[in-house]
């Protein structure tokens, strides 16, 4: 199911949107599986936490797409306080807990399916197939590592981009037909 369209509550004090993916907070098999360059569990968040906050503002946007984190409330609530921004979660594979647990651990917006945003860019956690003539471009994490072949996938997986939330607009840039 996808929502075809969507407004932040606050949009007129909106300044730049972000898009990430699978930080996996706390989930200790993750630095060994993707090669995760940090020394352990504290070294990451903390810098997850430094590289996010270094390019997103306070009054800024930024969607999470899933798979955020593998600790408890408490530990979550303090990572996600400590990160900049108006903060949307697109709920992913791992993201099991019930949409309030999210929200009360500091998420504005939490989003059980993906949506399009822009009227032409549909974020969600796993990739959505697309036929090859849809003109869709899908942004996703859930890959990790890997890419999805053909044109209209970005993957925003943390260990894509350099650990650091993306402008939506430099995607944008990147699809723009003249």
């Amino acid at each position: 199911m996808l929502r075809f369209f969507y407004r932040p509550k606050e949009e007129k004090d909106m300044k730049k949107y972000f898009v990430v993916s699978d930080h996996h907070f706390y989930h200790k098999n993750i630095m060994v599986y993707e090669n995760r360059p940090f020394d352990d569990l504290e070294h990451m968040t903390k810098e997850l936490i430094k590289r996010h906050n270094s390019v997103v503002k306070k009054d800024d946007v930024v969607f999470f797409l899933g798979d955020i984190s593998f600790t408890n409330k408490e530990k979550t609530k303090e990572i996600i306080e400590k990160m900049n921004g108006y903060k949307i979660l697109i709920m992913g594979n791992h993201d099991r807990r019930n949409r309030n647990w999210h929200l009360d651990v500091g998420f504005s917006e939490v989003i059980k399916y993906p949506i399009i945003v822009k009227g032409y860019y549909i974020l969600s956690h796993e990739p959505v197939y697309l036929n090859d003539k849809m003109p869709y471009v899908n942004i996703h994490g859930h890959m990790h590592g890997k890419s999805m072949s053909g044109g209209n996938y970005v993957n925003v997986s943390v260990e894509q981009i350099d650990y650091t939330p993306v402008n939506i607009e430099d995607i944008i840039e990147r699809f723009k037909v003249d």
